[in-house]
């Protein structure tokens, strides 16, 4: 038996609610009612396309008095002083004098009456002065405030070898990650979750995502690509969270084969006569940063986001280029290139063309974010994502190449790939070069709950070698519109990016 607790100094009502057990199976098509004390299934039957549920049932649960005879077209439903009056096909009623609509009208059967489940938030919630909320898409209904269930927004993607599962959490839940035998389990601090998953899983390394026993857990089956995972969580504004889970397949397997005989290639023979002729050289150079092209996002007609002070995007960008500018060619001795030095109108597609004419080694474009919410606040960081450019473009990103016959035989593997869509075969870079970004503005700035994504960013599509886009944070916060604007937070920005950039250029060269 549950016995909500005082709201606004007034006993709402005694729920009886019994306890049920966190693993108990609830029937298809029911609710969940969930409560401080336990959780209950509530079945519902579909009238007219809508969903109804028993009048008798919600009597039991809710310690409700039903009055009315079997053959009235009125019932009237009662707790203490608090009284309901229902008439049969009208979708209002009575609560404590004042008119309520429901979405569709009582309905009484040879077994009792049926009321749509809008009934309990709409006229229950106000007799019993407790706020009960619904949430359809997790089959839930939340009784009271002292309930902990979070809304947790999970989203997939796959980059052709790795994998994330980004965990949207709110409010902020305290979770851990566990490993077992074939799965993920995230396991929540709460009563219930309200989880909305992703459709697809693609790459082999999760095959489904799933609500665990107990339904405060997240289970990922894991697919057969899958080797290791490294969890992060990260905070978020407006009481929020996040939980970054990075996938890694497994190392191939080798395994010990009977020598098969192979066609000698091209000059084999003549080798073997030469024993001591000297090797044909290797033309695969080890990568080396030479020059970064630095792209100062929106300027001219575009101006891009704007404060409420007047702070323009165009502005903040342009600066902090020429400051990294600056500080690259003075500490590291890099050649910089930037797709603009002033306010001038550069469209999207020739600032990564700008970048590939001059042979830049590195693409970094600088932005500034604006939300609806004056709160959100924080960097984040970008890499190109595929999903809107098809198929085939994926096709082209996780092919190595094409082979052509050349003269005098054999053949010869070239790239041939539309230049338009160059960054295809720099993602996997671009992803390093991305965490790298982001771990250095981690140290220094505040960052926002998704620090890390993709997305199809046109600027990044043409970049003929490893690119980011980096959003150096809100501009529509107010505070963050003062902080953008300052010598001092610029210099910020400038130094994290200096220090990715040295950490990048280690790694290609230095691996």
């Amino acid at each position: 038996m549950i016995t909500p607790r005082l709201v606004s100094g007034t006993l709402a009502a005694t729920l009886l609610l019994a306890a049920t057990p966190a693993r108990t199976q609830v029937p298809a098509g029911a609710f969940t009612l969930v409560s401080p004390e336990g959780r209950r299934p509530l079945p519902t039957t579909v009238v007219g396309g809508r969903e109804m549920v028993s009048l008798d049932e919600l009597a039991a649960l809710f310690n409700l008095a039903v009055r009315g005879e079997r053959q009235s077209s009125t019932v009237t439903v009662s707790s203490r002083d608090r009284l309901i009056v229902l008439t049969a096909n009208q979708a209002v009623v009575s609560v404590s004098g004042r008119l309520v609509s429901l979405p569709a009208a009582p309905v009484r059967t040879e077994r009792g009456w049926l009321v749509p489940v809008d009934f309990i938030n709409r006229a229950l919630a106000p007799i019993y002065e407790v706020p009960i909320e619904i949430r359809r898409q997790a089959r839930l209904i939340v009784i009271g405030t002292d309930v902990r269930v979070p809304r947790v927004a999970v989203r997939y993607q796959y980059t052709g070898e790795l994998g994330r599962l980004n965990f949207d959490i709110t409010p902020d839940t305290p979770h851990r990650v566990v490993e077992e035998p074939g799965r993920l389990l995230v396991r929540f601090e709460a009563d219930a979750l309200d989880v909305a998953f992703p459709t697809r899983t693609e790459g082999g390394l999760v095959n489904r995502l799933r609500l665990g026993d107990p339904q405060t857990v997240v289970t990922i089956d894991l697919g057969p690509a899958y080797g290791s995972h490294q969890a992060t969580s990260l905070p978020g504004p407006d009481h929020a969270s996040a939980l970054v889970i990075e996938l890694k397949p497994a190392a191939p397997r080798t395994t010990t084969l009977e020598p098969v005989p192979e066609r000698p290639p091209p000059g084999a023979a003549d080798a073997a006569l030469a024993p001591d002729a000297p090797r044909l050289p290797t033309f695969a150079a080890t990568p080396i940063i030479r020059a970064v092209a630095i792209d100062p996002g929106h300027g001219g007609e575009e101006m891009g986001a704007r404060g409420a002070s007047g702070t323009l995007e165009k502005d903040v960008t342009l600066d902090v280029a020429q400051r990294l500018r600056t500080e690259i060619e003075r500490r590291l001795g890099l050649r910089v290139v930037l797709t603009r030095t002033g306010d001038e109108t550069v469209p999207l597609d020739e600032r990564a063309a700008i970048a590939n004419n001059n042979k830049a080694d590195l693409f970094l474009s600088l932005h500034v974010n604006a939300s609806p919410s004056r709160s959100a606040t924080g960097a984040e960081v970008f890499y190109l994502s595929l999903d809107e450019y098809g198929q085939e473009v994926r096709e082209m990103a996780e092919s190595d190449g094409r082979r052509i016959p050349v003269v005098g035989g054999g053949t010869r593997e070239i790239d041939l790939i539309l230049w338009e869509m160059a960054q295809v075969r720099y993602l996997e870079q671009s992803a390093s070069f991305a965490a790298i970004v982001e771990d250095e503005l981690r140290g220094r700035l505040e960052m926002s709950a998704r620090a890390i994504q993709q997305a199809p960013f046109r600027v990044l599509v043409g970049a003929n070698m490893p690119a980011v886009l980096v959003e150096m944070g809100f501009i529509s916060n107010p505070e963050q519109e003062r902080q953008l604007a300052s010598p001092a937070f610029q210099h910020t920005i400038v130094e994290a990016l200096v220090s990715a950039i040295v950490r990048y250029r280690n790694l290609v060269e230095h691996p």
